[in-house]
């Protein structure tokens, strides 16, 4: 069955970085442009990798964020970067913090069934 991004329902959070060389963050904000969802939008320091591995902790790092409701106007990204305030520090508790708001109870984790390896699994084994 095909998929389409206009076929998209759910809430999106969505994350460029600054100096991405791989995916530009102008590039990855028009997400906007293909859905119709409330879509969260967070822009972080860094590039392609540094920019995603963002721990908390990790010195220099600052990030934006915002939110476009379904039914809101679209903002260009250079309006979207004048509006957006910026916030020091790792991206990751907006993260959790977005995650949980949208979540269930916790709940723990299953014991794995019987015969179930860790990974990587018994393939990295073979010849």
């Amino acid at each position: 069955m095909p998929l389409n991004e206009s076929d998209i329902r759910l809430p999106v959070f969505a994350v460029g970085t600054e100096t991405d060389h791989v995916a530009p963050w102008r590039s990855v904000y028009k997400f906007n442009l293909l859905i119709e969802t409330d879509v969260t939008f967070l822009l972080t320091n860094g590039g392609h990798n540094a920019g995603v591995i963002s721990e908390p902790g990790a010195p220099g790092r600052h990030y934006r964020i915002a939110t476009k409701l379904e039914h809101d106007r679209y903002s260009d990204p250079e309006t979207w970067l004048q509006r957006a305030a910026m916030h020091e520090g790792s991206w990751w508790p907006e993260w959790v913090a977005w995650l949980a708001h949208r979540s269930g109870e916790l709940v723990a984790a299953r014991t794995p069934s019987r015969g179930l390896m860790h990974a990587p699994g018994t393939y990295v084994l073979q010849p």
